[in-house]
């Protein structure tokens, strides 16, 4: 009789996320498919005014948003973890990555851990205070954060073209 009501309990509670879910997706623009769902991701990215490749995502099938809240979701094919050489850290991404995006920042995140002295910590926030500053602060749910370069983030695309735009402003300097 307990085991029929702890099943029960689980599945009221797994009906009950899945509904706040749905409603959180509500009249979302969706697309599907690897090369629409990066396209998305990528244009995404660009408007919040972060590098294209502070979210390396794998082999995705979905891509979603919800203008109004600013709620967004990427699911990939299989979770699949990076290891970015400019900041020396390992991260994993799950199967979904979801947060909430407004200029500059993505906050409430799920699904990004990352790797801090053999303990896997959530990322529950990115966001660049001053876009001058050219620096990337990523933020545990405990609020403890820290800051990188953005160029670490960088394609290597993003990086030459920053490198033509320094070269222009130094010829102009002179």
């Amino acid at each position: 009789m307990v085991n029929l009501m702890v099943l029960t309990f689980d599945c009221l509670l797994e009906f009950t996320l899945l509904e706040m879910a749905n409603k959180e997706r509500a009249g979302a623009e969706i697309v599907y498919g690897s090369e629409e769902c990066y396209k998305h991701s990528i244009e995404l990215l660009e408007e919040l005014g972060f590098p294209k490749g502070v979210l390396p995502l794998q082999d995705l099938v979905e891509c979603g948003r919800v203008r109004e809240s600013g709620f967004v979701w990427m699911k990939q094919k299989a979770p699949y973890e990076h290891f970015f050489e400019g900041t020396n850290t390992r991260v994993s991404y799950a199967v979904e990555v979801t947060g909430y995006v407004e200029k500059f920042k993505m906050k409430k995140m799920t699904g990004i851990k990352s790797r801090q002295m053999m303990l896997w910590v959530p990322v529950t926030e990115m966001s660049i205070e001053d876009p001058k500053g050219k620096k990337i602060l990523f933020k545990t749910p405990m609020g403890i954060g820290k800051s990188f370069p953005i160029t670490a983030f960088m394609t290597q695309e993003e990086q030459q073209k920053l490198l033509l735009l320094q070269e222009e402003e130094q010829n102009e300097g002179n």
